[in-house]
């Protein structure tokens, strides 16, 4: 599919503003940098060279979108060394990445207008993760700079953006033209097969994901270290 320059290039500069705050809260380590952008060259490669978007969409394309990313996530999440990684991360700087929620739910339905996701993948829909976009700076603010909400608040709504995550994931997933369609039938998600929309589910909801099981665990931990 073909989209209007606009709404491309913003989407690369969401893309990169994501990894950008990223990189930051992780104080700068490039080998984290140097693992995402590997991630980015290789599935805009295969976004570039329509991969994804022949027509029918085989299903076993669908993991090798995000696959990589899940496991880099697991991996990271699980060994003790990925542990003492998400220990050095910055909380006031993974807080704050989730404010980029609000560009990608406003492209999101600039995508709908042009007829490349359904409805239901909108904030006019059933997409209600721009709730975590909007409260992101009002958390940090009241967690970081007031102090006014504590260690449980910020992993209760961490957990709540999570689920508004997930949420959207299989929206997502279950508007794809594959087997297990169940929305969007009349208009389907197609953009996200395309370039540079592939980066969506393979880069900045992966780095969204991750921000916030790198939060909870940390503040998990932190209330076990209190007990």
């Amino acid at each position: 599919m073909s989209f209007p320059l606009p709404i491309t290039l913003a989407f690369i500069l969401v893309t990169f503003t994501t990894i950008f705050i990223f990189y930051k809260s992780t104080i700068q380590n490039k080998k984290a940098l140097t693992i995402i952008l590997l991630v980015l060259a290789a599935q805009g490669l295969l976004s570039l060279s329509s991969f994804y978007s022949v027509q029918p969409i085989q299903m076993f394309k669908v993991p090798i979108m995000v696959a990589p990313s899940i496991l880099i996530i697991f991996l990271t999440l699980l060994p003790a060394k990925g542990k003492q990684f998400i220990q050095t991360l910055n909380l006031k700087t993974l807080t704050l990445l989730h404010a980029i929620r609000i560009p990608v739910e406003l492209i999101l339905f600039l995508l709908f207008t042009q007829k490349a996701i359904p409805e239901i993948m909108t904030f006019e829909g059933r997409n209600f993760d721009i709730i975590a976009g909007i409260t992101s700076p009002v958390v940090y603010y009241l967690a970081f700079i007031k102090n006014k909400i504590g260690p449980q608040a910020l992993l209760a709504w961490n957990v709540f953006c999570l689920g508004l995550l997930i949420n959207i994931i299989v929206h997502a997933v279950l508007s794809l033209e594959i087997p297990i369609q169940q929305f969007g039938f009349d208009q389907p998600n197609r953009a996200i097969l395309s370039f540079p929309f592939t980066w969506l589910p393979s880069v900045v909801v992966p780095i969204v994901l991750f921000a916030h099981c790198a939060a909870i665990q940390r503040l998990v931990s932190k209330q076990k270290i209190k007990r």
